[in-house]
C-alpha cells in the first residue's frame, strides 16, 4: 500500500507541469461554458438588465409561448433545417467523390498539390470569404454574372434573391469545407487491403468496377459514421457564413435560428425571447447528438463514452 501511494505521488509530481498547463484552459471553459449556463434562467424571466439575472421576475414558460406565437419562427426553423440538411448532404457526397477521384491519381506530387489547393479555403474565415463572394457574385460587375452575361443569361442577384440565396449558401459552404472533409475519407481509403484490388484485377474488374465493389464497401462504414455524427448539426445553419452575406431581402428563405436569435437579443434587446430561442435550439441539438451517438454505436461501433 505504501509503495503504491509513493508511486502515485511520484507520478503526480512528474506530471504536475502538465496539470499546470491546462489550468488556464480549464478556467476559461469553467467561466465561459459552464458559468455562462446560469444565463439560461433568463428564458424563464421577464428579464430586466436593471434588475439583473437574479432580480428579474420569474414568468415560467411565457417566453416560449410568445416565441412560438411569432409568425416568423416556423419560417426560421424551416430555413434552418433545409439549409442544414443540404449542407450535410453535400458535405458528405462531395468529399467522398473528391477523395475517390484523388485516389485514382498516380502522381504523388500532383495528388498532394490538388489536396493542398482544395484544403486551403478551410483556413479562411467567412468574414474574408464574404467579401470575396460579394465581389465575385455581384450582379453588376461580378465575374460569375459577367460570364453568364456573355452566354446570354440575365444577371442573377445571388445574395439578394430569396430563391438563389440558400442555394448560394449551400454551394459556398460545401466549396469551403469539402477539402477538409476529403482528408478523412482519404485516410479511410489507405486502410483498404491492396490484396482486394489485386484479386479484383485478376478477376477482370476494371477501375470503375473496383471502385464499386472494393473501394466504396471499404469506406461505407466511415461514410455512415460521418453521416450519423453530422446529425447533431441539423439546427446549425452556419451563423458566421449567413450573417456576413444575408440581408432583409432574403429573410424569408435565408434567416436561420442563429441569425434570428442574434437579431432578437443584440439588435432588438429582447433578451428573454432570444435566450428562449437559443435554449430551444440547444435542447433539440442535444437530442440529435444523443441519437446520433447511439446510431454511431449501433451502425459503426463508434463510442466516445
Amino acid at each position: 500500500m505504501g509503495k503504491t501511494r509513493r508511486r502515485n505521488w511520484d507520478r503526480l509530481l512528474r506530471e504536475l507541469p502538465l496539470y499546470i498547463m491546462i489550468v488556464p484552459s480549464f478556467v476559461l471553459v469553467l467561466v465561459y461554458s459552464y458559468g455562462a449556463m446560469a444565463g439560461v434562467t433568463i428564458a424563464f424571466q421577464k428579464f430586466s438588465p436593471a434588475k439583473g439575472l437574479f432580480g428579474s421576475d420569474f414568468i415560467g414558460f411565457s417566453n416560449f409561448v410568445n416565441l412560438f406565437s411569432m409568425p416568423s419562427i416556423w419560417t426560421v426553423i424551416r430555413n434552418t433545417i433545409t439549409i442544414s440538411l443540404w449542407k450535410m448532404g453535400g458535405g458528405i457526397i462531395v468529399p467522398v467523390v473528391f477523395a475517390l477521384l484523388l485516389n485514382e491519381l498516380r502522381g504523388k506530387f500532383v495528388k498532394r498539390g490538388f489536396q493542398t489547393l482544395v484544403y486551403l479555403p478551410n483556413f479562411l474565415s467567412w468574414i474574408v470569404l464574404a467579401g470575396v463572394f460579394m465581389d465575385i457574385l455581384s450582379p453588376s460587375s461580378g465575374i460569375v454574372n459577367t460570364v453568364l452575361g456573355n452566354m446570354g443569361v440575365a444577371p442573377i442577384f445571388f445574395l439578394g434573391d430569396k430563391f438563389w440565396f440558400p442555394i448560394t449558401m449551400v454551394v459556398t459552404e460545401i466549396w469551403k469545407g469539402f477539402g477538409f472533409g476529403s482528408v478523412i475519407y482519404l485516410s479511410g481509403l489507405t486502410s483498404i487491403d491492396p490484396a482486394l484490388y489485386e484479386a479484383a484485377e485478376i478477376d477482370g474488374a476494371n477501375r470503375w468496377q473496383q471502385t464499386l465493389n472494393v473501394t466504396l464497401p471499404g469506406i461505407a462504414s466511415l461514410v455512415a459514421l460521418m453521416t450519423v455524427l453530422s446529425m447533431g448539426n441539423v439546427l446549425n445553419g452556419g451563423f458566421d457564413q449567413i450573417y456576413n452575406m444575408y440581408s432583409a431581402a432574403v429573410y424569408e428563405t435565408g434567416d436561420i435560428l442563429d441569425t434570428f436569435v442574434y437579431r432578437l437579443g443584440i439588435e432588438s434587446a429582447q433578451f428573454a425571447l432570444a435566450t428562449a430561442a437559443g435554449l430551444f435550439k440547444s435542447a433539440i441539438s442535444l437530442l440529435f447528438v444523443l441519437v446520433s451517438y447511439h446510431l454511431a454505436d449501433r451502425l459503426a461501433g463508434y463510442r466516445i463514452y
